[in-house]
């Protein structure tokens, strides 16, 4: 992170990946407010179960910028239309927190309490199915512009688990350092779509370098050209990277940026010239990369 530094790649990428990883206070603070919101859409719309998806129950959330997520599986009649029911749902949470702010980010409600810095992100559900020999609910989710779409988020949790199986974790450090990436950089690219891509990337894999590997998935997202993705999990439809054309183009910039970056730092790192690398790698993160000593 910012002001820390080390000596050689390992240790470098060691102490970023410990800075990125969210706190327990982080978490906990944002989760305290379960309760009250759980209440009040009961009360208004009924509600079947509530619980926590998303990056912070995936392992894969990045301090400081990742929100706590929870699916809210609804009791009342689906619309048509998706943006009724995150207009409904956004009413009625600005009825019991009068002074948050609150407002729709598809496909959620994101409410930030804190001055904002403890981000609850709300995403109404609607149960459609569960998928009986694997015991995965398929549930309606607002989509990118006013439709609904298929979500599992506990198979893809499973997904992203069976990802990270080997000894280093590879699938969800991968997915940490992609967001990083879109955080410090302000890329306009789903989080979600990055942890899937990683999670597919790393499946199989029994080792990871860091350097090597985050060069590799970056070419790798480039050889795609961020197009939408097939669920790896095999339950819903496709996974899109941005939510418009213009996101997309934005997102492929500095995707090629960072790819050249990357492949920089290694060939430098290879070359034995670590000063050098890491100050790639901290343009690449926008200077929060340790700095070489």
């Amino acid at each position: 992170m910012a002001g820390s530094m080390a000596k050689t790649a390992a240790v470098a990428f060691s102490i970023f990946l410990n800075g990125l990883t969210p706190s327990d206070s982080e978490r906990s603070k944002a989760s305290s407010h379960r309760e009250s919101i759980s209440s009040k859409l009961d009360a208004k719309f009924g509600v079947y179960r509530m619980f926590e998806s998303g990056s912070f129950k995936h392992g894969t959330g990045v301090s400081g910028h990742s929100d706590v997520d929870f699916f809210v599986s609804l009791k009342s009649n689906r619309p048509s239309l998706s943006d009724s029911t995150l207009s409904a749902v956004r009413s009625a949470l600005q009825e019991r927190f009068p002074y948050t702010h609150i407002h729709v980010s598809r496909p959620a409600v994101v409410l930030e309490f804190g001055q904002g810095y403890e981000r609850v992100e709300v995403i109404p559900a609607y149960a459609k199915e569960r998928v009986t020999d694997k015991e995965v609910m398929k549930f309606n989710i607002p989509g990118v512009v006013d439709e609904w779409m298929e979500s599992t988020p506990e198979a893809h949790l499973s997904y992203v688990n069976s990802c990270n199986s080997n000894p280093q974790g590879g699938a969800k450090e991968l997915a940490r350092l992609a967001k990083a990436w879109k955080y410090y950089r302000n890329v306009p690219i789903s989080s979600f779509y990055l942890e899937m891509r990683a999670a597919q990337y790393m499946d199989g894999e029994t080792f990871i370098d860091y350097a090597q590997d985050l060069k590799r998935f970056l070419e790798r997202l480039q050889g795609h050209e961020l197009a939408s993705m097939n669920d790896p999990t095999g339950y819903t439809g496709r996974i899109h990277a941005c939510s418009s054309d213009v996101k997309r183009a934005d997102a492929l910039s500095k995707l090629d940026t960072a790819a050249t970056r990357a492949t920089k730092a290694l060939d430098e790192h290879k070359s034995g010239n670590e000063r050098k690398a890491f100050e790639w790698w901290d343009l690449l993160f926008n200077g929060e990369f340790p700095a070489y000593y």
